[in-house]
């Protein structure tokens, strides 16, 4: 079982918004706070995507096809990350998961986004 447990998707409109959210609720807060981490996404016939990743410092960076959609953030003492998404496109449907970006652990359930009108 991961240690990630994420959730938020649901079904948006081409040109909607969702807010995805992750919580490792069985870390604690000084293993979470240093870590790299990463949403990721893996639509059906396609490859695993790292869509965005954030650093301890809270650096952020995205590949340049979803800056200006997407903003990654976290909160560190309630142990959480978060994925703002903009202006969705159905290319975005996708299962989203969150993980470290380095040495991921094992997977969660991930969170299904569907876009779609």
């Amino acid at each position: 079982q991961g240690q990630f447990v994420e959730s938020g998707g649901g079904l948006a409109q081409p040109g909607g918004s969702l807010r995805l959210s992750c919580v490792a609720s069985r870390m604690i807060f000084s293993t979470f706070a240093p870590l790299d981490l990463g949403w990721y996404r893996h639509a059906p016939g396609k490859q695993s995507e790292l869509v965005a990743s954030i650093d301890s410092d809270g650096n952020t960076n995205y590949p340049d096809s979803l800056k200006g959609r997407f903003t990654i953030t976290r909160n560190n003492s309630r142990k959480r990350l978060y994925l703002q998404m903009n202006s969705l496109k159905p290319e975005d449907t996708a299962v989203y998961y969150c993980n470290k970006l380095h040495s991921p652990d094992s997977w969660g359930q991930g969170t299904q986004v569907i876009v779609s009108s």
